[in-house]
């Protein structure tokens, strides 16, 4: 699906909003790039799914798989436009601390990893430490289901970058896709929203799951009750003396109250981190947030169940 228009995108620091004009759109619609992705798990395979038909791409994985043939970092890396790192953060430092002496200047590396290595470090910051001193850099977080996108539905993302230029150029890159993508300039207020929104996400898994072990702890004593009394009873939905029934609402409504605290928690910490108090009400922290915590393929949400299980 060919899209002639931007989505709507937060507001920059200067209060402005950037809007490409007609020959800006002309050329994102023919431009071509060299991609190499570097991961080819679930995300490696969903950006392979979306760019394979317009883009010339390369794909390194670390541990290939029977029948794949990877990409050799070194022949790769220096023809590369765009570098999209499709790996969790634990390997971004020595996998950067490699590509970077064979990177063009102008190559963009971009990164979707969510959450922190193990020196607590975001992928931002591994960016900012290793690569050249004005090798562009982003960020791409928000609902981006890889499952959804192999099966060609919708998906948003929200670009962090100090440059408008890195964001036209993801832009063109994604422009014959269904990844829509916003701007934003805020690259440590979504660097936040994305790692803590998954804390959060596990908090609805917990709700969720209380909910359904109080139902079935209270089938299972009204059972035996009438079990010990030599009865034999059809478990209804009816009040059970002595039972606080309003245990059994904790479902629905729990989850819009933990939606509210959770996004205003978000944006304090997001502010004390030197973030914006803002960016957790876009795409990378309540557009993610929201499919985290309510899609079945969820694998925080599910933590949060097991959690309560256990």
């Amino acid at each position: 699906m060919t899209k002639l228009q931007s989505v709507a995108r937060p507001k920059t620091p200067d209060n402005l909003q950037y809007e490409p004009g007609i020959t800006e759109q002309i050329q994102a619609m023919t431009a071509s790039f060299q991609i190499l992705i570097l991961g080819y798990g679930e995300m490696g395979h969903a950006m392979e799914y979306l760019l394979k038909d317009h883009h010339q791409l390369a794909i390194w994985n670390k541990f290939p798989n029977a029948g794949f043939s990877s990409a050799v970092i070194e022949e790769s890396a220096p023809h590369a436009n765009i570098v999209l790192f499709c790996l969790p953060v634990n390997p971004h430092q020595e996998v950067v601390q490699q590509i970077a002496p064979l990177l063009k200047k102008t190559c963009l590396c971009v990164s979707i990893a969510k959450g922190l290595d193990e020196t607590g470090k975001t992928a931002a910051q591994i960016f900012a430490q290793n690569l050249a001193e004005n090798q562009p850099y982003a960020l791409l977080y928000g609902p981006m289901i890889s499952e959804e996108i192999r099966a060609g539905r919708y998906a948003f993302g929200q670009l962090g970058c100090r440059d408008l230029a890195a964001f036209q150029t993801m832009e063109a890159c994604f422009c014959h896709t269904k990844l829509y993508i916003a701007h934003t300039f805020d690259i440590t207020g979504i660097s936040w929203s994305v790692i803590l929104k998954n804390v959060y996400a596990m908090a609805f898994g917990m709700a969720d799951e209380l909910k359904e072990t109080l139902i079935k702890l209270i089938t299972f004593m009204v059972r035996q009750a009438h079990h010990e009394r030599n009865q034999y009873i059809t478990v209804r939905p009816e009040p059970v003396e002595g039972l606080d029934q309003s245990l059994l609402k904790l479902g629905d409504n729990v989850r819009g109250y933990l939606a509210v605290v959770a996004l205003q928690e978000l944006s304090q910490i997001v502010l004390t981190l030197g973030g914006q108090a803002d960016s957790p009400y876009h795409l990378a922290g309540l557009g993610d947030l929201i499919t985290t915590a309510t899609s079945e393929s969820s694998h925080h949400h599910e933590l949060g169940r097991r959690l309560t299980r256990d």
